[in-house]
């Protein structure tokens, strides 16, 4: 029975009580009274047991609340996630607990068997829940900062701006073309409203405990430092689309690095023209004046083309031991390479690949 039905019927047995006593012009007036005390405490007991009904959940809830902490959009939010048994009764509790001054920012998980004031005193102590910030196949800040601010209150300018900052980067013991280096593709438990400033410090941390010391000893061993291991197997996970391969594919680098060899490396040109769809990687391609050019440039370029992944890191680290120095992508297309120890022998492989291109109309 709701309020309606039981005040209209509490109404019908007072008033057919007043008419049996139309001869007692006192009664009737404390049967109005008695009537008015039995509605104020119907109304009591109907509002109490609609503010400490358990909420009606199929699924925990989530509620967001932006930098603008309107009090007015929580309760919208609330209200059409079927959250609110009583938009009003809400009000008023939330008014009395003095929520709508004390608005936080967050995102706040809203449970099956939360009751109205259960709600409000979550909402208002910012004990929010985290979010699981995941971001892999990266490939520019642009993408990065986007990625991010899907998954957090922030905005991507603002994160974009911080990256590209070189007093920030230098603060983190890095600079603008080895930033990305500190991100390490995994998930994350933040807050949603965790501002950039805080974010980059919580990655440059997670960076610290990724390169412990078996990694560094393994970074060492291989003659490169962490961040040079970063840029290396960015390079590799561009180039080899199998995780097989990625150890083969260190290896070699590596052993043109310690011949003094330029790395030659694809990827890098398709970076440093700004086109990573590139099928067909022509002579006006490798002309391209940058530092990423491993075409004209000797060494590793200044920052990775890519946020390697932690398998590619994995397996630069762990390089397989070979001699070869040439790798050319297979003539099936497959996305697995030839390689090669001799130039006369890579040559061929290269030219059945550049055959199959033809072949396909690939240009």
């Amino acid at each position: 029975m709701n309020l309606s039905t039981f005040v209209l019927l509490t109404k019908e047995i007072i008033q057919r009580m007043v008419e049996k006593k139309t001869n007692n012009k006192r009664k009737p007036l404390r049967w109005i009274i008695g009537f008015l005390l039995l509605l104020i405490i119907a109304t009591g007991i109907y509002a109490y047991s609609v503010i400490f009904r358990p909420i009606d959940l199929e699924e925990t809830i989530y509620i967001y609340i932006d930098e603008k902490k309107r009090y007015e959009e929580v309760v919208l939010q609330l209200k059409e996630k079927d959250a609110l048994s009583s938009e009003k009764l809400f009000d008023m509790l939330a008014q009395r607990m003095n929520y709508p001054n004390s608005v936080k920012t967050g995102r706040y998980a809203i449970e099956e068997g939360m009751t109205m004031p259960d709600v409000i005193r979550l909402l208002r102590s910012g004990n929010q829940t985290p979010v699981n910030l995941t971001f892999n196949n990266i490939r520019s800040k642009e993408n990065l900062a986007g990625r991010i601010s899907q998954q957090l209150m922030l905005d991507s300018l603002s994160l974009l701006n911080l990256l590209n900052e070189p007093s920030k980067a230098k603060e983190l013991g890095l600079n603008e073309q080895t930033i990305l280096s500190i991100f390490i593709p995994n998930t994350y438990e933040v807050y949603w409203d965790t501002g950039t400033d805080n974010l980059l410090k919580r990655m440059k941390k997670e960076y610290d405990a990724f390169w412990n010391e078996n990694r560094k000893s393994k970074a060492e061993k291989i003659g490169l430092t962490p961040l040079q291991v970063s840029v290396l197997a960015s390079i590799v996970e561009e180039e080899a689309t199998y995780a097989d391969e990625y150890p083969v594919v260190a290896g070699l680098y590596l052993n043109r690095l310690k011949k003094g060899m330029r790395l030659e490396a694809d990827p890098t040109v398709k970076f440093a023209v700004g086109d990573f769809t590139l099928r067909r990687i022509l002579y006006s391609h490798l002309e391209v004046e940058s530092p990423y050019n491993t075409y004209k440039n000797t060494g590793l370029p200044p920052g990775p083309i890519r946020i390697p992944s932690i398998t590619a890191i994995e397996g630069t680290l762990s390089p397989t031991t070979h001699q070869y120095l040439f790798m050319c992508a297979k003539d099936d297309l497959s996305g697995r390479h030839n390689f090669a120890i001799t130039h006369a022998e890579h040559a061929r492989n290269a030219r059945a690949y550049q055959r199959a291109l033809n072949e396909r109309g690939i240009y």
